[in-house]
């Protein structure tokens, strides 16, 4: 799993927790302590867990209850990236880009202006093919609308698309509408 993978998986975890089970504000609590163990600010986790009233029976915040003793799981990834997490350097990424290109069959290079509609409620054009990856549009639309490649996730049809989903494998066409939820990165308290 590379850096990117993971923080969509997290973001994917956090957008839908709420839905699930528990109170929304107990989860908002729980994501901003995570963030601030991420960051080392254990004075800063334990006050937002006391100030939510959140029980941590076996000290962690992998299990968790509120007040009305409502259960909260959280899985690892959440709290702490693997051990094993994948970096990319520039320069590997360039060679797999190029790699994708060449890779690309001819054919589908016929290419058409794709409707990305963002968090914000803009709605911006990409020029897009069927063979294009989710992960070549990002770059794109990170040169474009400067929105950095980390901070998107892209929906199509309520599923989220993988860096290395193409077009014609989401039976994304022409006419159709691609969703980019724009995440906002926290800003980071000063200790």
């Amino acid at each position: 799993m590379t850096d990117g993978q993971l923080r969509s998986k997290r973001d994917e975890f956090w957008d839908t927790a709420p839905a699930f089970d528990g109170r929304k504000e107990i989860w908002d609590a729980l994501r901003a302590a995570a963030l601030a163990l991420e960051c080392n600010d254990l004075e800063l986790a334990q006050a937002i867990v006391d100030g939510a009233c959140i029980t941590l029976p076996h000290g962690s915040l992998t299990e968790s209850y509120d007040e009305l003793g409502n259960r909260y799981q959280l899985p690892a990834y959440t709290l702490t990236p693997p051990v094993n997490l994948i970096t990319e350097s520039s320069g590997e990424s360039k060679l797999s880009e190029s790699a994708q290109k060449q890779a690309q069959p001819p054919h589908c290079r016929e290419e058409f202006q794709l409707r990305v509609r963002l968090s914000t409620g803009k709605d911006v054009r990409l020029t897009a093919s069927l063979g294009d990856s989710i992960d070549v549009l990002k770059k794109q639309l990170e040169k474009q609308e400067d929105i950095k490649v980390i901070r998107q996730r892209w929906f199509f049809s309520g599923k989220l698309l993988t860096d290395k989903t193409c077009l014609q494998d989401a039976k994304i066409q022409k006419d159709y509408v691609v969703q980019v939820i724009v995440n906002v990165n926290p800003s980071v308290l000063p200790n």
